[in-house]
């Protein structure tokens, strides 16, 4: 019911514009919800059951009523696990603190929601609404950004979406016309406060290893043989004389020292690094205390990916969790996963999911273990909704997360297939 709403947006505002019948509308959708809410517990229907409510309050301006619901529907996602779930109710809770003005945590939200594994089209409305929140803010240098980003993201014509940014631009050009651009555009690191970390630095005077901040001046002097890059705040660093890995933090205060006798070491993630005696195999995983949290010794190791690492004992591959558990069994050959942008990743996608292999046919499976997709085919890559894989006559299909074929192995090319699964779609641009 919302979906068919013809929204007309405030072309100083850019909120959305109700009146007369259309609150009458809106507060029987609001009571439909709270109906409907009344009778499920799960958590991913009350996500979005919540979310939704969230949404119509504020358009109805009751914005302590949408905090609550969005708020409580994040809460309700997050427990799912599921990345799509979770990025659409930040951005809905996020749109309820821009009209309250809590823009800082409004920002966060909004960036920690536009993950590049979603949909082109959910990551365009994304940045639709992160543009917004920083016209509100008078950055129009950022907003201008943001409109720009979401139609690159959509490649082909989107009506609605290029009537939606002209009304932006018209309102952005208005804006500086009278206050100038504005503050300008900050970074990733700079919305979500992470400290850039020093980078490492060859000083040709000493012939030694150090790290610089920004400005280019040694922040850590340099007297280290061989470093690595700081990760999760801390990094390891080998003095000349020792043959093992030191950790320092980002002052340069040690964490472990080097006589406790790394030779392998792996960089931290989640407070957690994989490190060896011998530089090769029994690898056991530590936190920054050098406390041991997995004693199990593997014979090969990729690093911690929320939560989960794919690890090998013996000839085959499996995974365990950040305390040691085996979530995946060991029957694999490898961890081979492939996204659709193009990266390729050590183990598990921010969903959760991971591509696995077997007699040289790919798989999937998901954080806690379960097979979704048996190992059977040539190739399988992780679309945003979907899994894509290729048949033996080199032809490209789809399957949906649970493994069932949704596009038969009919296109002769991975982007075709794309295309089709983006016209099926029907709600990659949910309300926000």
């Amino acid at each position: 019911m919302l979906a068919t709403f013809v929204w007309r947006f405030d072309p100083d505002t850019l909120r959305e514009q109700i009146e007369g019948d259309e609150v009458t509308q809106l507060t029987d959708i609001r009571d439909q919800l709270t109906s409907k809410l009344n009778g499920v517990a799960d958590n991913p229907t009350r996500a979005r059951l919540l979310s939704l409510r969230a949404v119509v309050s504020r358009i109805l301006g009751d914005l302590p009523k949408a905090f609550a619901d969005g708020k409580l529907a994040l809460a309700h996602a997050e427990a799912t696990g599921e990345l799509r779930r979770i990025a659409i109710a930040q951005a809905r809770l996020a749109h309820v603190l821009q009209w309250r003005e809590e823009f800082e945590e409004a920002d966060r939200l909004f960036t920690l929601a536009n993950s590049s594994e979603l949909p082109d089209r959910l990551r365009a409305t994304m940045h639709q609404h992160a543009g917004r929140c920083a016209y509100d803010q008078g950055r129009y240098m950022e907003a201008c950004n943001h409109f720009e980003r979401a139609l690159d993201l959509r490649k082909e014509e989107d009506p609605e979406l290029i009537a939606q940014t002209e009304l932006a631009l018209d309102a952005v050009f208005r804006r500086v016309a009278e206050k100038g651009w504005g503050p300008y555009p900050r970074t990733r690191d700079e919305i979500l406060k992470i400290r850039k970390a020093p980078a490492p630095a060859f000083d040709e005077q000493t012939q030694r290893w150090g790290y610089i901040e920004s400005d280019g001046n040694f922040v850590i002097g340099p007297g280290y043989l061989d470093v690595q890059p700081f990760r999760d705040g801390v990094a390891w660093v080998h003095r000349q004389g020792a043959q093992n890995w030191e950790l320092i933090d980002d002052t340069g205060r040690v964490l472990i020292e080097p006589a406790v006798g790394y030779i392998g070491v792996g960089s931290f993630s989640d407070g957690v690094a994989w490190v060896s005696r011998d530089g090769t195999t029994h690898w056991i995983a530590i936190d920054k205390n050098n406390t041991v949290l997995i004693s199990t010794g593997y014979d090969d190791v990729r690093p911690f990916r929320r939560g989960v690492a794919a690890v090998r004992r013996g000839r085959h591959w499996g995974a365990v969790d950040s305390v040691g558990r085996v979530v995946v069994q060991f029957q694999y050959d490898g961890f081979a996963t492939a996204l659709l942008d193009g990266r390729y990743i050590d183990g598990f996608s921010d969903e959760g999911l991971a591509v696995v292999s077997l007699d040289g046919r790919k798989g999937i499976v998901d954080r806690s273990g379960r097979v979704l997709v048996p190992p059977v085919h040539h190739t399988l890559m992780i679309h945003p909704v979907a899994f894509l894989f290729v048949d033996d006559s080199q032809r490209w299909g789809a399957l949906d997360r649970r493994g069932r074929t949704i596009i038969q192995p009919t296109f002769a090319s991975r982007t075709a297939v794309t295309g089709e699964i983006d016209r099926l779609l029907a709600d990659t641009r949910p309300v926000m």
